[in-house]
């Protein structure tokens, strides 16, 4: 028995193997719960939490007064995914800005059909809860209204994001943790503490958009790491860069990558935090989508690894809880006290009443179960673009398949250009995510990643469809080009 891992971990591990296999097919019901519990000489509850981790992994459905049944589609039957990327050996200079303003402008413009920006959309959160707290926090702190408020955020706010921060398996310091406008801030703060400008960063390759924006803000140059489109970052490259390379920095999001989705294996993140130890490498962890994965363990931050204080961890509650609010947060580690001294330089404090009204919404009794439903909402969008990527792009393209979060990359025929596939989708207006906006070189130009986290019905899924056809008539132009020759 492995004990390193969670008994409901191990007995859902072994029921996963064997849908997938085949062994248990489509539509075959399951145990029941006390069934399963006698069989495995385990808790009752070990059993339910067993069967609910395969549900949000979309291996099992619970059927209302039935049971549990093998769901009708399986990851095994469905296309290829990427191959490991093989980004360029050399640190380069990044200029995206132009690229990522035209993205988050077309955001929500009316008219248009967003799969660009990774932005959900406001029907995934509970608006009415959001309205209370905040209204509540204005009644009940409404000093804060008149006064300046604190440079590191309310106290209250710290102390439940620490709590929070346990899931991740994290033993934070209340006090250690610095409130931000958001995780694009924390991000930046972080950066600024252990760079220069001119210094190289290391970072997953593709990488975000918005990571590649904060290097160019600063001046700071690209080193894109091979990265898995399944178990992200490879460490064994970084290893490498680190030797060869003056790397001063790792930036880099372990779970549910942005754009493959990817989530690094806990043994992974333990070798990461070791790596960056021997070198004393300092790494900006991005947490962001840490509560949209499947697998508890894929919530697990590399820096519960770090005995050093070399892991500066970086998150938000933009993609899980409240977009609006705008609240962000870091834990600095070592450099906690540079990151403190440049703070005011950003901007300073932030607003008391939102800190309250997100303290409120972090502790309420329904936000473990918001998360729960926010996933089961969000897994089925994913899988039918999935299928709608594979029946209607062009033959060949590859599709990422990541455990949770809200995008899909796909990797298209060599002969596809996504600029000009970008430019004839908003012509039709729908706007996707060209593969170059994801590296500072040019190795991507033949991917796209799609972002499912906004509207979802009939539009949407036409507009996928519709995005592979031209991807399509790409394709089938750049077959003729070299005859025409």
């Amino acid at each position: 028995m492995d004990v390193a891992r969670p008994l409901y971990r191990q007995f859902a591990d072994r029921l996963a193997a064997a849908i997938r296999a085949g062994t248990l097919p489509a539509g075959a019901r399951l145990p029941s719960v006390r069934q399963a519990a006698r069989d495995e000489q385990v808790a009752v509850a070990t059993v339910l939490q067993a069967y609910r981790a395969l549900e949000d992994e979309r291996l099992v459905q619970a059927r209302p007064k039935s049971g549990y049944f093998v769901a009708s589609a399986q990851r095994g039957q469905r296309p290829a995914e990427p191959a490991t990327s093989s980004p360029p050996q050399a640190a380069l200079a990044v200029d995206i800005a132009s690229l990522y303003e035209l993205m988050m402008q077309l955001n929500g413009a009316p008219g248009v059909v967003s799969l660009g920006a990774a932005c959900p959309s406001a029907s995934l959160f509970a608006e009415a809860r959001i309205r209370r707290a905040l209204s509540q926090a204005t009644l009940r702190h409404r000093a804060l209204l008149t006064q300046y408020a604190g440079g590191f955020g309310e106290e209250t706010l710290r102390r439940a994001i620490a709590r929070r921060a346990l899931a991740m398996g994290l033993a934070l310091d209340a006090r250690d943790i610095v409130a931000t406008g958001g995780c694009n801030e924390a991000l930046a703060l972080c950066l600024r503490a252990v760079t220069r400008p001119g210094d190289t960063v290391a970072l997953e390759s593709p990488t975000s958009f918005g990571f590649l924006q904060i290097l160019e803000a600063q001046g700071l140059r690209a080193l894109e790491i091979p990265t898995h489109p399944r178990h992200g970052l490879s460490v064994d490259a970084l290893a490498l860069a680190l030797q060869t390379q003056p790397v001063r920095a790792l930036l880099a999001v372990p779970t549910l990558q942005n754009p493959l989705g990817g989530c690094m294996p806990v043994a992974e993140r333990r070798r990461l935090a070791q790596l960056l130890a021997r070198h004393q490498v300092p790494m900006i962890e991005d947490v962001i989508y840490n509560d949209l994965a499947e697998r508890d363990e894929h919530r697990r931050a590399v820096k519960s690894f770090d005995s050093e204080g070399l892991v500066m961890v970086c998150g938000s509650f933009a993609k899980t809880v409240a977009p609006g609010l705008r609240v962000g947060w870091l834990e600095a580690g070592r450099h906690g006290a540079e990151v403190r001294r440049i703070k005011p330089a950003f901007g300073g404090g932030n607003t008391g009443v939102v800190e309250m009204a997100m303290a409120e919404l972090l502790t309420q009794p329904g936000y473990e179960p918001g998360l729960r439903r926010l996933r089961r909402a969000l897994a089925p969008r994913m899988a039918e673009a999935r299928d709608l990527v594979a029946a209607h792009f062009p033959r060949g393209t590859r599709i990422t398949d990541p455990a949770g979060g809200i995008m899909l990359w796909a990797e298209m025929p060599a002969g596809v250009d996504s600029l000009e596939l970008f430019r004839r989708a908003l012509a039709l207006g729908i706007c996707i995510a060209p593969g170059t906006m994801f590296s500072a070189s040019d190795r991507y130009r033949h991917c796209v990643r799609l972002s499912l986290g906004g509207d979802w019905g009939e539009a949407q899924r036409e507009a996928v469809a519709r995005v592979g056809r031209l991807a399509q008539e790409l394709a089938a132009e750049a077959a003729r080009t070299p005859a025409a020759a």
